[in-house]
């Protein structure tokens, strides 16, 4: 053993002094000279390498005269298999002593193979940590399922060893040829065996099972020890990935209030792409400082198995982006105010027109009119198209406090618009709720600017001559009078009696009479007003108000 060491101290001398020739030469550097302290723990360290190299070398003698005995082709596999390791040991000792002695790493002066680059094996390497801890933390799940296997395993094969057994019995009690006796004890020893084998396979099975089943804690326990293992060994390591977190969204609130004070226009509604640039930017690098930041605590801490599942995570991350690219470059287009939907147009949504405010993450949507606003994702204006807004465009039938006449008949204030429901009250109180879309397709009447109400009156045939023309205009001054007497005159814009057809058995007048929007809570009220006063029109001048007329003409019937 002494000798050993001598020429290994030998070997460094002779290498110390070729280094310094080599340095002279301009091609090594000197290493440095390690104090007395360090060189006595780097020849102990040496002596057990060393000793280490000797046994291995020995181990290997013995494993190849053993290689040379054996018989059988599993026997050789598995000396073969031994020695494998132990050469391979052999070599990484002896590199190790190399290393040691020369006080550097020598790998660079090792002429080796460069092995070709795999992209599959480099990316397990990364994520192998988080796949061993997730594999110890199913480990007992697993081997319960192992074991339940092997033993319907086994108890599948444990009839077919008994059937085989008892047809073998009845062959040799039949039997009585002392060859096929000889040959049948042998296959019923062979199979005696395998019964055994097997039964004893199912009961060592059975009773580790039932060990492991009686150790088992309950699921919540043991997912309570589990994770409290976990954050004991890696709580501080991620307190601290966590306050990387939120040191990156500090500092990208402090950048975002710095460019909103000193860059113009930051946060205007209609900003340009140049400003909309530098705001998708921040966002970016934010979200990038996000991901990495952790990252970095996990590698400082050398925590390899959070960094594992931090590279899981960007790799699902970034399989997932890579079917969304398309619709996150259409975001982009839309966030740059580039896209098919722009600030300060118009679009339709869900039957109404908005009219867009402004575009970010969440943009904002507005009906004029209406008075509504709503925010809504940015993805969901991918797929829509917006137009510049027209002059004296509609954005909506009505405005709350607006009296409205649908075509089911319903007439009365809207006194509640909302996305989803327009509510209304009739003269009297009582409330009417429609739905949104059911009431825009009642095509509603707003009658809150002004309105026309037509009247149709009748009078009898007996004033003919004069029902196109006297009977008009005094039927006119009387209903313009008596409107105003009934104190009408500022909500009147104009009042006309025609001519309207001749009926079967009336000659029909129409009363035409437009009306401001201030009177439109009366609407019903007006109308029956201008019936009467036409009634009493007739009356005041004696003008017959026919009825309808049934006559019956009897055929007469001959008598013979």
């Amino acid at each position: 053993m002494n000798k050993t060491l001598l020429k290994i101290l030998l070997l460094i001398t002779l290498s110390n002094l070729i280094s310094v020739t080599t340095w002279a030469e301009g091609e090594l550097p000197i290493p440095p000279v390690a104090p007395t302290s360090t060189r006595n723990e780097t020849l102990s360290t040496l002596l057990s390498f060393v000793e280490l190299q000797d046994q291995l070398r020995r181990d290997i003698t013995d494993l190849r005269k053993s290689l040379k005995k054996a018989t059988t082709n599993t026997e050789k596999a598995d000396i073969k298999e031994l020695l494998e390791k132990a050469e391979k040991k052999l070599k990484g000792t002896t590199v190790n002593i190399e290393n040691i002695a020369a006080d550097t790493d020598l790998s660079l002066l090792r002429v080796s193979k460069a092995r070709p680059f795999n992209l599959q094996k480099e990316l397990f390497s990364l994520i192998e940590p988080a796949l061993k801890e997730m594999k110890h933390a199913t480990s007992d799940v697993r081997l319960k399922s192992n074991l339940r296997d092997k033993i319907v395993y086994y108890q599948q094969r444990e009839p077919v060893a008994r059937q085989a057994l008892k047809n073998i019995s009845g062959l040799n009690k039949a039997n009585r040829n002392p060859k096929i006796r000889a040959a049948l004890v042998k296959m019923n020893k062979n199979w005696s065996k395998q019964l055994v084998f097997i039964e004893s396979e199912i009961q060592a099975k059975k009773l580790q099972l039932a060990k492991l089943e009686s150790q088992e804690e309950s699921f919540t326990q043991k997912s309570e020890s589990y994770f409290k293992e976990f954050f004991q060994r890696r709580g501080w390591t991620l307190i601290q990935a966590l306050f990387s977190i939120i040191g990156v969204l500090i500092f990208s609130r402090i950048m975002h209030n710095l460019f909103t004070r000193f860059i113009k226009g930051y946060r205007a509604e209609k900003r340009g792409v140049q400003l909309r640039v530098i705001d998708i930017m921040h966002r970016f690098f934010t979200f990038l400082l996000v991901i990495i930041a952790p990252m970095i605590i996990f590698y400082i801490e050398e925590d390899w198995v959070l960094f594992s599942l931090g590279i899981l995570f960007l790799i699902a991350f970034a399989w997932t982006l890579r079917l969304a690219i398309p619709r996150y470059w259409g975001q982009l287009e839309l966030f740059l105010n580039v896209g098919p939907v722009r600030e300060g147009e118009r679009i339709e949504l869900n039957g109404i027109p908005w009219q867009v405010k402004n575009i970010n993450m969440y943009s904002l949507l507005e009906n004029p009119v209406i008075g509504l606003t709503q925010r809504i994702d940015i993805d969901d204006l991918v797929d829509l198209r917006s137009r510049p807004i027209g002059s004296n465009e509609p954005w909506f039938p009505c405005k709350r406090g607006d009296w409205v006449h649908l075509s089911d008949g319903m007439r009365g204030k809207v006194t509640g618009i909302s996305l989803e429901f327009i509510q209304m009250i009739q003269r009297g109180g009582a409330s009417t709720t429609y739905q949104m879309a059911d009431f825009l397709a009642l095509s509603p009447k707003n009658l809150s600017k002004s309105f026309r109400i037509k009247e149709t009156f009748g009078i009898s045939y007996a004033h003919q001559i004069k029902s196109t023309n006297d009977i008009v205009e005094i039927m006119q001054k009387f209903i313009t009078e008596r409107a105003v007497e009934e104190g009408y005159k500022e909500d009147v814009q104009n009042i006309r009696v025609e001519f309207e057809s001749a009926a079967d058995s009336s000659l029909n007048l129409v009363v035409v009479a437009d009306f401001k929007g201030s009177v439109a809570d009366i609407y019903m009220r007006l109308r029956r007003a201008i019936q009467r006063w036409c009634v009493d029109a007739c009356t005041e001048n004696g003008w017959d108000i026919p009825y309808p007329q049934l006559t019956i003409h009897a055929e007469s019937t001959r008598t013979p």
